[in-house]
């Protein structure tokens, strides 16, 4: 014979979907695990506790469950003093053998995804957050100014995104980011009055539209948000922190009409966006400027791509004990034919905003390895060729596959390659980044860690990661020969990297006392300027034949 209570038990804690459980005089006596998740209420704080939030939520939930015809739709009061927008269904589980119910189930959904699913979500209104969409934003946004021409005042839009959103997807799923969306948008509510709209416009993507008498009005809103925004949000039974980037532009300030008026506050977005994130900018006519040149510079490399304008330098790796060269850097140049080379510091940071950096990072890892093999072909003693990685590229579910494709189609020995990529980049999602660097290693190629010592990882981190490399940061170089803290931290990293059996190689030596230290010290693998800058290929094949890379006359 079944065991009820044990299926029912065994039913509540795997169902996906949020349930409250009330007894036969309809009182409540627990909830799910996945209601839990939905509101950060446990079983005993609604059942036993006192505080404020969870009263208010109990009396929601019972009021539910009485309601007539199983069906009741409101707010109920989260942890935190956040609110959901829910649709209850009860049903009745009557007792064996009897028509008398024993307890009562109510099956509680979002809104938004009730809604959904019955077709009842309202035009103009975001299905997922409930919260106006586009549609309603253009609008709002010309009667704000249409009314500004008549009776006076500003208008405030703030264009608001949140910051690496799409770690947050990576790192939980879509479901996660979905649910945290949904909590954005209901701090958001409580940051406006009556007469503001908040909209979300896409994916992570918000705005405000509010008229003021003076910008300090927009001031308080904004950060009335950052503060609301960087609490944490209760997710899958962790605690999860993003930020908000703010941009603001003022009408008439700012722009003529309205549509002038979204594109300023998106140049203050991308700004604020740039400057470091957690942040608001208001609009100026330098951004503009800046925008402007920023959107060139976008357009000329979508076209570099397409005419191959990229190619790849590459900066020796030198045994410090006899010169000889054992292994290169692959580093990206692009040659625009209108304006010559330039240099990466200056597309490389617009590559990683818009997304091109993946194309590139693939396009660079595909020729590094073409080119490698080739010299390999041309009977040249073969040296590991190292490849930088963003942290896009490492993202990207693909990127295992994009990997294995390239050894594939070049026939290049996995044993020859090998990743760099920057501990900070590790540190969002330690599991997920472990298991992809043990897949990389599992087909053979290295992984070394770049910049060490200046991101964020643990040494307890370190002991897992399976790496082969660690590289010195270039801070820890610049002044090895007269800064007594900055030699011994180099001393430590190069001892740490022994012990735990890794290759460690120094980058930024450019003096002859740089190349002493090191090499006095055990660090075996040297890259820098005093040997040679990066190079084109064909100046790289010459050092592949020469075999060494001679040491500067001092």
């Amino acid at each position: 014979m079944i065991d009820q209570s044990a299926l029912l038990e065994t039913l509540l804690e795997t169902i996906r979907d949020a349930v409250v459980v009330c007894d036969a005089e309809r009182r409540l006596v627990r909830v799910n695990k996945a209601f839990e998740v939905m509101t950060g209420h446990s079983t005993e704080g609604l059942v036993e506790g006192d505080d404020r939030f969870a009263s208010v939520a109990r009396k929601s939930l019972l009021e539910a469950v009485s309601a007539k015809g199983g069906r009741w739709q409101g707010n109920v009061a989260c942890v935190g003093g956040t609110e959901k927008a829910v649709v209850i269904s009860t049903s009745a589980v009557n007792g064996p053998g009897t028509d008398f119910p024993c307890y009562y189930l109510g099956l509680v959904r979002l809104a938004a995804d009730a809604a959904r699913d019955t077709g009842e979500q309202r035009f103009g209104h975001d299905q997922l957050t409930g919260l106006p969409n586009r549609d309603i934003f253009g609008d709002r946004v010309d009667r704000a100014v249409l009314t500004c021409n008549r009776v006076g005042g500003s208008v405030a839009l703030l264009m608001m995104g949140l910051d690496r959103f799409t770690m947050v997807n990576d790192a939980l799923g879509h479901a996660a980011g979905d649910r945290l969306l949904i909590e954005v948008s209901n701090r958001l509510r409580h940051c406006i009055r009556e007469t503001d709209t908040v909209v979300r416009l896409d994916g992570d993507k918000f705005a405000m539209v509010m008229t003021i008498a003076d910008m300090d009005d927009s001031v308080i809103v904004a950060e009335k948000v950052l503060h609301s925004i960087k609490q944490p949000f209760a997710m899958d039974g962790q605690e999860v922190v993003v930020t908000f980037s703010i941009g603001i532009a003022l009408f008439p300030q700012d722009a003529p009409d309205a549509s002038g008026l979204v594109k300023q506050a998106e140049n203050a977005l991308h700004h604020a966006k740039v400057s470091g994130r957690n942040q608001y900018q208001f609009f100026s006519k330098d951004m503009n400027r800046k925008a402007k040149v920023r959107l060139d510079l976008e357009s000329r490399m979508r076209r570099a791509l397409v005419n191959e304008e990229f190619t790849v330098f590459y900066q020796p790796k030198v045994s410090a004990d006899d010169d000889r060269l054992v292994g290169a850097e692959a580093l990206v140049r692009w040659i625009d034919p209108d304006k010559g080379m330039i240099g990466p510091g200056e597309f490389i940071p617009v590559a990683e905003e818009t997304g091109l950096i993946e194309q590139i990072g693939s396009w660079v890892l595909r020729r590094s390895c073409e080119q490698t093999i080739g010299w390999q072909k041309m009977g040249l003693s073969p040296v590991k060729v190292s490849v930088n990685v963003s942290a896009r590229q490492f993202r990207s579910r693909a990127f295992i596959d994009i990997v294995t494709g390239v050894l594939g189609d070049t026939g290049l020995d996995p044993k020859w390659l090998e990743l760099e990529i920057t501990e900070s980049m590790l540190m969002n999602d330690v599991e997920s980044a472990v298991r992809k660097m043990g897949a990389i290693r599992d087909l053979g190629v290295g992984l070394s860690i770049d910049d060490f010592g200046t991101g964020y990882s643990s040494l307890s981190y370190l002991g897992r990661f399976p790496i082969t490399t660690l590289k010195i940061d270039r801070a820890f170089i610049a002044d090895v020969d007269t800064n007594p803290k900055t030699a011994e931290i180099a001393r430590a990293i190069i001892g740490l990297s022994q012990g735990l059996n890794l290759e460690v190689v120094a980058e930024g030596c450019e003096i002859s006392e740089h190349v002493a230290f090191l090499k006095e010290h055990g660090c075996s693998t040297i890259q820098g300027y005093y040997y040679s800058k990066p190079v084109p290929a064909e100046q790289f094949q010459q050092m592949l034949q020469a075999g060494r890379v001679p040491r500067p006359k001092d």
